[in-house]
């Protein structure tokens, strides 16, 4: 069945937003009697069916509620947003499919971009939430100083950096299956961490990783620290 999102799920009748209501009636041209699934972003699967419809409004009836907890376990990325938005927004949708469960976008010495579209960013997750099926929405935070950041209580810290000079492990090799309390890692802006940044997240117990040979752009190197992590747990 189709999903859908409504930030709040009610138990019986209830009607949907006008943006879901449109889209269901209008694109969708669904009728009464016709069922598919809402959730609310924080684990709400309901089974819904429409009983009346017109050109702005949809109310449906909740026949069935589940409340799933989230297996993907607490994977958080701390990234330097670039100035391409488009770059940007590819990330978001791809680590909400794979499972990252918070987002902060890191303000470093050397980043690019101070602001984000949140509005816009926050639309992304939600359709990649449910391309994906999922029932747990992402959290997108406000950007946030390296310094805020790097104090962050995790089971695992980690922080990805070039930098030659700093002992460092690919971070496969931290990933087990073992439950965590909470996974956390750093990706830096094009320009990287500077050292003093590496050092300042050492000294808070955060371990220096490496995601390969190869020097990754910033959203790709994202993509594949969520990837590493959510596939440790699988």
């Amino acid at each position: 069945m189709r999903h859908f999102y409504e930030s709040i799920i009610g138990d019986g009748v209830m009607d949907l937003s006008e943006e879901s209501a449109k889209h269901i009636v209008r694109v969708l041209r669904m009728q009464v009697g016709d069922q598919f699934v809402l959730t609310d972003g924080n684990g709400v699967k309901a089974t819904a069916q429409i009983i009346s419809t017109d050109k702005k409004s949809c109310t449906v009836d909740i026949i069935d509620r589940t409340e799933l907890n989230n297996e993907n376990g607490k994977i958080v990325l701390a990234i330097s947003f670039t100035k391409n938005s488009a770059r940007m927004e590819w990330l978001l949708e791809k680590i909400t499919e794979i499972g990252v469960t918070e987002i902060i976008p890191l303000l470093s010495k050397r980043s690019e971009r101070s602001k984000i579209k949140k509005e816009r960013f926050d639309k992304i997750l939600v359709s990649a939430m449910l391309q994906s099926q999922q029932y747990h929405l992402p959290i997108l935070h406000e950007p946030t100083s390296f310094e805020e950041v790097i104090k962050i209580e995790a089971g695992n810290k980690f922080i990805a950096h070039c930098e030659n000079d700093t002992e460092k492990k690919h971070l496969n090799l931290y990933c087990h299956p073992e439950p965590v309390e909470g996974q956390l890692i750093l990706i830096g802006p094009e320009g990287d961490f500077t050292t003093e940044e590496i050092e300042q997240a050492s000294q808070q117990n955060f371990k220096s990783v490496s995601l390969g040979n190869n020097r990754l752009r910033t959203e790709t190197a994202g993509l594949v620290a969520v990837t590493l992590l959510q596939h440790a747990k699988a």
